[in-house]
């Protein structure tokens, strides 16, 4: 088998917010259908939100509803990411820190969700 495309996709139930906070973090664009919205970066399909009215926003770091997934997105600037997170309708769940496996690194991880409260870690080394 070869697979010839990887898109990730999201379920929340305020498609045109999940889909806007995504493709502005990305630096991409959205192609809206009415209940599946594509977001495109560089000309390259790279997400999906797909409308579920249903949608239950994980408890982040536990809960009755935990996080199934999450994704990790390395930056130059933890502060800038967090800010343009914030100002795309995320909301910050935790304050950076080091990986617990990584105390006296260089890393450093926030934690974020996206308006359907799907988690992302921005990390910076």
């Amino acid at each position: 088998m070869k697979v010839i495309r990887r898109v990730i996709v999201f379920d929340a139930s305020d498609i045109e917010a999940e889909s806007r906070f995504w493709a502005g973090l990305l630096g991409g664009e959205v192609h809206r259908d009415e209940d599946w919205h594509s977001i495109v970066v560089n000309g390259e399909w790279v997400m999906g939100v797909q409308l579920a009215p249903n949608h239950a926003a994980p408890e982040w770091p536990s809960g009755q509803q935990q996080q199934q997934v999450h994704l990790d997105l390395h930056v130059e600037d933890l502060a800038q990411a967090g800010r343009l997170a914030v100002a795309l309708g995320g909301r910050q769940l935790q304050a950076a820190k080091r990986p617990a496996d990584n105390p006296d690194g260089n890393e450093m991880f926030a934690v974020y969700a996206s308006p359907a409260g799907h988690p992302l870690c921005f990390g910076v080394h």
